[in-house]
Order: C-alpha cells, then structure tokens, then sequence
C-alpha cells in the first residue's frame, strides 16, 4: 500500500510538472494580447496600470489606439483613421464618450427597494453609492452587483439631514450634531455645544472639517478632529439651502432668497454674492465644477443657472422645468455636461456652456420586469424614454416620472432618489 501511494504521489507531481504554472504572470505577450483583445476600452486602461509588463503589452501592440478607433466607428457609424503613433488623451476620450452616451444611448434603467422607508438623498463615489434620509439608517451599495456593503444607524431619536463619504468614513448631520461613522464599522458621535448650534440644513464635508449650512444664514466649520465648531461665517439673511466645497477652499452656498455667496473660510463675511438676471425663486441645490470654475444652481422656480466664479458674474439663465430643481450635478472632470433632476420627474442632460437641453427622459413603465439581483434583491427592470422638445409634461403619466429628490452622476450613469423606498440607476450605452 506504502509502494502505491508513493507510485501515485509521484505521477501527481509529475502531472503538476507538466502542467506548469498557472498565475497570470507566466502567460507570454501572445496570450495576453489575445485576451486584451477583447476587452472594452475601459477595461483595457485598468489592465494597463496592473504592472509593468501588462503596460508594456497593450503600448506595444497599440491595443488602445485600435479600441479608440473601434469605439469612435460605432459612435459615429462611418469609417474613421487615427494615428497608430498618436498619443491617447484617455481623459478627453473617456469624457467624450460618457457626454455621446448620455446624449445619444440607449438608456436601461435598475430599480431596486433600498430602504424600508423613503429615501430621498444619495452619493457616489467610485462605483459606490451612499443612500438616506427618510428611514432610521445610511446604506452603501456596490453598483456592480446592488449588494449592500455596509449599512450604518442612526443614533437615538434624531433624524439625518444631509451626509457624504470618503474612502474611511461616513460624515452625517444627525440633527444637531455631526456623526462620525468608521467605514470599519466602528462610530464615533460628537455634539455641538448647547447653543452654539442652530437647526442644520444642509452640509458638505472636505477632509478634515465638514461645513453646516443653517436655518439663520450661517456656514458653521467644523473641525472633526478638534470636535468643535472653529469659525462661523455670516452668508446669508435667510436660511441656507445648500452649499458646495472648492479645491481653493472657498465655500459656495445659496440662500432661500434667491441669492448665491462665496466666502472664504478665513473671513467671517463672504467675499462676493452673486444676483441673478432675473427672479427664479430660491436656491435650491449648488454643484460647483473644479475644473471650468463655474458653479451651476437650480431654484424653485425651475431655472438652472450657470456662475464663473473668476468674474463672479451669471453667463446664462434657463427654465428647463415647470417647478423645483431638486439636484444638479456632473462628472468631477467634464467640463461639457451636467444632469437636472426636480420634482416633475424629467432627468434632463443640459450643456454646461450654453444651458440648452441635450436630453429630456423618463421611465418608461411598459415592459418593466423583474429579477433576482445578487442574493439581496429583486431588481426592476425598465426601459428610458426619450421625450420630444414639444411634450407636455403634464401629459406624460406619473408612473414614468417620479419625482427626483436627488441624483449623483458617474461615468456612463446616474443613480436617483425619489422621496420612496426605492433607488433607480440609469445606464447609458452607446453600443448594440
């Protein structure tokens, strides 16, 4: 028995021999260039930034430029050159593509039950979307399968207004307090000071100080390490709606009277107020784009509007909706696009020079289906409707268009609120 069992043990490792090994690292560039193949262009930048030798593959054999050329022919559906030699502006390519997707693809629409109560706030940031408000807890999905990663709640009897994430923490404004919760799982609470505090609504946090927008006008900062309030700044006579965080520091805020301030956080009065051409209501959501250093607003009235901070002066002015803008916002880095979303239910596509709208959609409620998702959920399956420019509204059933409380807008996608218990992620595709 001894003979035998040495005998086979010698044939197995004399099959491991034979089959040598089987990590990535030992494939030779023929079969790494036939894999490589095919992938989409996305994909193929990912694989370029592994390791050396991957890098050294793709550059070789020129595999982004031909899947450049590949993508451009399908969007433009002719027949077009590109320099083998050229240099690829990945950056200007990706945001081309993803502003062609949202203008011109097909538009497929995920929903799924997130919350037992309503939800009526999301964000996201790197595949992962972080929603609340309504219900007692923050959940964070993965886009890539709709599972829930982690889910945090909230303490006591307080009710969470407004909250944004980072790659270690969750920031929340839980009445009057801001809350700390570890992406670990661990969570730490600290109060303001009695007094010091007044009704919170709205905040946006920068590490390491997160900044309050208040019922009486004031942007509080506070220092979430120092745990304490360390400068108030006087924006407004009214309350404060919302508010949006620069590179340079600058905080941006605008007022339920219609009016937009930038202050720095080292004077305690701001730097500019900025008026619009014309009485559009108050501001109601603010996205401020790093790159262009232009800031866009959306009021009550249904205007979105348009800043340059290096002016401080409005470039343009539009009415795309009969009533509330509830949440604009765009790629950090694209300079060309920025999706609207309010409470008539339209998901508008609008061009950040100009204002005009590229694209007016909906739900479409025919056809919907669903499915198993992930062991976690059943996803709903809907289809989005492009509207014509003569479509009224008020025409389109309801169904097709819950409200949009809130949007956040990643490469190709964008995730919405809708004041229920559900979380819709639209998906643009300009391919088959």
């Amino acid at each position: 028995m001894g003979i035998t069992k040495t005998v086979d043990g010698e044939l197995s490792a004399s099959k491991m021999r034979r089959r040598g090994p089987s990590t990535m690292e030992f494939l030779d560039a023929d079969i790494l260039c036939t894999i490589f193949s095919f992938l989409h262009l996305f994909d193929l930048v990912h694989c370029s930034v592994v390791c050396r030798s991957w890098n050294t593959v793709i550059k070789r054999l020129k595999l982004l430029q031909a899947s450049c050329l590949k993508m451009q022919q399908l969007v433009s559906g002719t027949s077009t050159s590109l320099d083998p030699s050229a240099e690829i502006d990945l950056e200007d390519f990706a945001m081309n593509h993803h502003r062609t997707s949202l203008i011109r693809g097909r538009i497929h629409i995920d929903r799924w039950k997130g919350h037992s109560d309503r939800v009526s706030q999301c964000r996201m940031k790197k595949g992962l979307v972080l929603t609340g408000v309504g219900d007692k807890v923050i959940r964070l999905w993965s886009l890539n399968n709709y599972r829930c990663m982690e889910e945090y709640s909230l303490p006591g009897a307080s009710s969470l207004v407004d909250f944004d994430f980072d790659e270690s923490k969750i920031v929340g404004l839980v009445g009057t307090r801001i809350s700390i919760w570890r992406r670990n799982g661990q969570n730490s609470i600290f109060p303001s000071r009695e007094g010091l505090f007044p009704k919170g609504l709205c905040m946006r946090y920068g590490d390491p100080e997160a900044v309050v927008g208040c019922e009486d006008g004031t942007a509080r900062v506070f220092d979430m390490y120092s745990k304490t309030c360390s400068r108030i700044i006087r924006t407004h006579s009214g309350p404060l709606m919302c508010l949006s965080l620069s590179d340079d520091q600058l905080i941006l805020s605008g007022s339920s009277l219609g009016r937009v301030t930038v202050s720095d956080p080292l004077a305690d009065q701001p730097v500019a107020t900025l008026k619009s051409m014309i009485s559009t209501g108050g501001i109601k959501t603010l996205c401020f784009n790093p790159c262009s250093y232009m800031a866009f607003t959306g009021t009550t009235a249904g205007y979105v509007s348009c800043w340059d901070l290096r002016k401080m002066g409005q470039l343009w002015e539009r009415r795309v909706s009969p009533n509330v803008v509830y949440s604009i916002e765009h790629l950090k880095k694209d300079t060309s696009v920025l999706v609207a979303g309010g409470i008539d239910g339209v998901l508008r596509v609008m061009d950040q020079e100009t204002g005009g709208v590229l694209l007016s959609c909906v739900m479409d409620d025919k056809g919907t289906r669903s499915m198993p998702g992930d062991g976690q959920v059943v996803l709903e399956k809907r289809r989005g409707r492009r509207l014509s420019e003569d479509v009224q509204i008020d025409k389109v059933d309801r169904n097709a268009r819950p409200p949009v409380t809130c949007l956040a807008v990643g490469m190709k996608k964008v995730v919405t609120t809708h004041n229920d218990k559900y979380i819709s992620l639209w998906k643009f595709n300009v391919f088959p």
